[in-house]
């Protein structure tokens, strides 16, 4: 727990800072070289593309057993899951595919079921990846394009989460990863809807943490900064699509908002983003009851960080005492 405590002044440069992030070249912040994983299990959540197909990939490469999930698997035909597969025998690698659709429980459970066959029992590692962007004013996101990234970013994890738990629980061991978003503690505007279920994934799974120390199950929210994935190109389309349902007043009343939306959809930076799996296979190897709640990632991680230690302050003067003082001792870093 650091007893360092960033001032307003301080926290308000911190917002400039990561407005100019994802435009910083990589290289700041090295990780840690990673240990061998083998004997791991590891589901994760989101493979087609992006951060899910590269940790999935690296994962395995160190030893682990990696189950790779995505929707529209079409027994392994769809294009995205063939060429994982294809890698995957090529390096010889311990990779297998399942189908999962996050907003779906049926398919969250036959899936999970899957995976958990091919770990031979309770899955070791999940990691909450899949999600999609969306970007514009708060007013003109109706109720289907808001609901669509809250099932998918937010419910999505727990759903996924609470199919994992059971066999974690009564083995007493495992790690959940979720991937947040440095937007899940600092708020931009135009980017209200995506940053609220970011802020909702930081809240939920950091009281998951709490509650899972009696298990023995370890809990780390990802915090990315920006790269470029093709959550950029998928958040372009959910803007498409959601701007032909609004209305004419509202599209002029926010044409600048919806222009600079439109504009906030078109990269990510020239980051690496095998930044992420490099973390999250770094902090796989660290001891059970070691690992960090929080780890953010990006070559500046400024803001992030200075909000981090505000709330852990404060979430210290809330829990450090009395009957939660034991769960925040084992969660906090």
């Amino acid at each position: 727990m650091t007893d360092y405590t960033p001032s307003r002044r301080e926290l308000l440069a911190a917002g400039s800072i990561l407005a100019a992030a994802s435009i910083l070249p990589a290289g700041a912040g090295e990780i840690a070289a990673a240990k061998d994983l083998s004997g791991k299990s590891v589901l994760i959540t989101g493979t087609s593309s992006g951060f899910g197909r590269l940790t999935a990939l690296h994962l395995a490469r160190l030893g682990a057993t990696v189950i790779a999930s995505m929707r529209n698997f079409d027994n392994g035909n769809r294009p995205e899951a063939a060429s994982l597969l294809k890698i995957a025998r090529d390096e010889k690698l311990d990779l297998s595919a399942v189908e999962i659709d996050v907003l779906d429980e049926a398919s969250i459970a036959s899936g999970v079921t899957a995976a958990e066959d091919i770990a031979g029992g309770a899955i070791d590692v999940l990691v909450n990846n899949a999600g999609i962007g969306l970007a514009g004013p708060v007013e003109i996101n109706d109720m289907e394009a808001t609901q669509l990234i809250f099932e998918t970013n937010l419910f999505g994890y727990l759903r996924m989460a609470r199919a994992v738990l059971p066999k974690m629980r009564a083995r007493k061991s495992g790690q959940i990863f979720n991937v947040s978003s440095q937007l899940g503690r600092i708020i931009i505007p135009n980017l209200g809807m995506y940053c609220a279920t970011k802020f909702g994934v930081e809240a939920m799974f950091e009281s998951l943490a709490y509650e899972l120390v009696p298990f023995g199950i370890d809990v780390t929210i990802i915090q990315p900064g920006g790269y470029p994935t093709k959550i950029w190109q998928s958040g372009q389309r959910n803007v498409d699509a959601l701007l032909t349902r609004v209305s004419d007043e509202r599209k002029q009343a926010y044409e600048g908002h919806i222009n600079m939306a439109s504009g906030m959809m078109s990269g990510g930076g020239s980051t690496d983003p095998n930044d992420v799996p490099r973390a999250i296979a770094e902090i796989m190897g660290m001891p059970a009851g070691q690992r960090p709640l929080r780890r953010p990632v990006h070559p500046n991680t400024q803001a992030t960080d200075a909000a981090n230690a505000a709330m852990a302050q404060i979430q210290a003067s809330v829990l450090s005492s009395g009957h939660y003082k034991q769960w925040h001792d084992a969660v906090t870093d």
